[in-house]
């Protein structure tokens, strides 16, 4: 079998495998196999590193698509400011050399260096042994255990839900310019957008310039007849940012007229109203939430074997070393969103980390790129037994797009 070839379909789980057959498995690869999970920024970023530094490693990507997303842009695309095709790039033209599979990820078993990943054409799962595995998995939506969202309220982290909700406000632009009812031409044309970080303050910014250029189409509505909400849990938008150009972005919004209610978090939604955590209403047939982020299922199931050892937090993040590997693990790497990476850099914007003096890198583009080559760099390192080196970035700046 050759080293690009191992992957193997099943019937039974891999706990019912026997020990000859996985070692079977192993035994025939020529050289040292990396799993990548997560086909953005870090998962990309890493299977590109260890290959350009060793191009005879059997490198295995493993992505439900079969392109990359430029996630920033995702609401230039429901403005449609940006094409579509300007914010994808194909797998196989980043990463040519690697062995890429489009399937979800289904478990991973650490103690029998496997991952089982859903069935294809064939309804078979497909696992595939690895000497290292590199977890850039992201975070995903998850509205379990908030009444009503995941019914009525639209989630904005993927290519689709952007052009979802496009559809969706043009459909209701289209019914509003009809509608007689006044209280529900208002609800229509009531525009809500729940968090406000990075993607919640950009999706509603993009959204008004959208509806803003739409209406000059329509013969009942003007911009005057639509109204624009952010709800957010804390006192100012973009914690992320400076206070002050949080402070800007928010004076910005407000002359634009968007409404900002703060201090208080989404807690519910119906098919037509929005509830706040304060009991407050909004009458809408537009709610979209950027919150909350959770880790990916097949990653929050691996908290059994990694909390004990200090590997994951009580929020399902994976916590790294600096060279980012995941503490208490030999061959087990995390970088991206899903990942805690400690950084000694003052003023990065990242989470306070235990230690006072230290932070964690903060989810952006600039620092998964980063720690993507770190991460790849020691793991080649570790292959070859020599020194590893720690991540330390301390980023060029933050950017938000208003529109």
């Amino acid at each position: 079998m050759g080293s690009r070839g191992a992957a193997h379909d099943f019937h039974p789980s891999p706990a019912s495998m026997s020990s000859s057959h996985r070692t079977s498995n192993i035994a025939h690869r020529t050289s040292p196999r990396i799993v990548v999970l997560g086909g953005g920024f870090a998962g990309v970023y890493t299977a590109r590193r260890l290959l350009k530094r060793d191009a005879n490693l059997d490198v295995h990507l493993v992505n439900r698509e079969n392109y990359m997303v430029f996630q920033p842009m995702l609401a230039e695309v429901l403005s449609g400011c940006v094409g579509i095709a300007d914010t994808v790039s194909p797998l196989r033209r980043l990463v040519p050399r690697a062995t890429l599979h489009m399937r979800d990820v289904e478990s991973i078993d650490l103690s029998n260096r496997q991952v089982t990943l859903s069935p294809g054409f064939k309804p078979r799962a497909r696992v595939l042994d690895y000497d290292h595995l590199v977890i850039a998995m992201g975070n995903v939506t998850d509205f379990r255990g908030m009444t009503g969202l995941a019914e009525h309220a639209m989630p904005f982290k993927t290519l689709g839900d952007a052009l979802a909700l496009r559809n969706h406000v043009i459909h209701a632009l289209e019914e509003a310019d009809a509608e007689a009812d006044d209280h529900l031409r208002q609800a229509m044309l009531t525009f809500v957008v729940a968090g406000g970080g990075f993607s919640g303050v950009e999706c509603l910014a993009e959204l008004h310039d959208f509806v803003r250029r739409a209406v000059k189409s329509y013969q009942h509505i003007s911009l005057h007849d639509c109204r624009f909400i952010l709800l957010h849990s804390r006192d100012r938008i973009l914690p992320e940012v400076d206070p002050t150009l949080g402070e800007y972005a928010q004076h910005l919004l407000k002359k634009r007229g968007i409404d900002l209610w703060l201090g208080g978090r989404l807690d519910a939604a119906t098919a037509t109203e929005a509830i706040r955590s304060d009991g407050r209403r909004i009458h809408t047939r537009t709610l979209v939430s950027t919150v909350p982020s959770h880790p990916n299922p097949a990653v929050a199931a691996l908290s059994d074997t990694l909390e004990p050892v200090g590997g994951m937090n009580d929020r399902g993040k994976l916590l790294t070393d600096s060279t980012c590997r995941v503490i208490g693990t030999e061959n087990l790497w995390a970088v991206g969103d899903c990942a805690m990476i400690p950084v000694k850099v003052a003023g990065n914007g990242g989470e306070k980390a235990d230690d006072a003096k230290a932070t964690y890198a903060p989810p952006t583009a600039q620092h998964a790129i980063r720690e993507a080559d770190v991460c790849g760099d020691n793991i080649i390192a570790t292959l070859r037994g020599k020194p590893t080196r720690d991540f330390d970035f301390a980023g060029l700046g933050s950017l938000a797009a208003l529109g």
